[in-house]
């Protein structure tokens, strides 16, 4: 798995047990705009041979939205609206334009979001065990589907250019460590 720069804060995890089912709906989010970002992906010439990779992603991710929406069904929490994230935001604002340039830097954040993912949702399988025990495995059903995307996206970018990939994973690296640390009170997985 990656060399974060910076761990998550020790604040982190409080403050999704405080609010986890508002949280919950934010995952539901997560889950549909990792489904359409998998698709929106196969846009890129680049990754023309590799849609199929692509499409099973988004069907896992499509697969884990409805797993989240059962989750709230059963718990009687609304599907709310979507809030921005200032991690993915800020992560998102610095994918350069450009064709090349542009599907390696999207493949990286990606990657990232779905690094983090794993590394959260290893924490939540243990850290709301006693609130909500369900929700804890299901978290943990989660961890190895999170890094295989994680690692795939990282191989379609490297497979494009290797030394590129590996200097804009240096800058993501830096930018996650700053934006991993700006406190908010948002009730939001990433």
């Amino acid at each position: 798995m990656l060399l974060w720069r910076e761990k998550l804060p020790d604040s982190w995890l409080p403050k999704v047990r405080e609010r986890l089912y508002d949280v919950l709906v934010d995952h539901a989010h997560l889950e549909r705009k990792a489904a359409t970002s998998a698709l929106n992906l196969e846009k890129y010439q680049e990754l023309f041979a590799h849609v199929r990779e692509l499409n099973a992603i988004a069907i896992e991710e499509l697969q884990h939205f409805n797993q989240v929406l059962d989750l709230l069904k059963q718990r009687g929490i609304p599907f709310g609206q979507p809030i921005r994230s200032p991690w993915i935001g800020g992560m998102m604002a610095a994918v350069r334009k450009g064709r090349r340039e542009q599907v390696i830097d999207h493949l990286i954040v990606l990657a990232l979001v779905e690094g983090r993912s794993c590394e959260k949702f290893q924490i939540l399988a243990n850290g709301i065990r006693d609130l909500d025990p369900a929700l804890a495995d299901f978290y943990a059903s989660l961890v190895e589907s999170e890094g295989n995307h994680y690692a795939t996206y990282l191989i379609l970018a490297r497979r494009i250019d290797e030394l590129e990939t590996h200097r804009r994973l240096a800058d993501f690296l830096e930018l996650d460590a700053v934006l991993i640390l700006k406190e908010h009170n948002l009730p939001l997985l990433h």
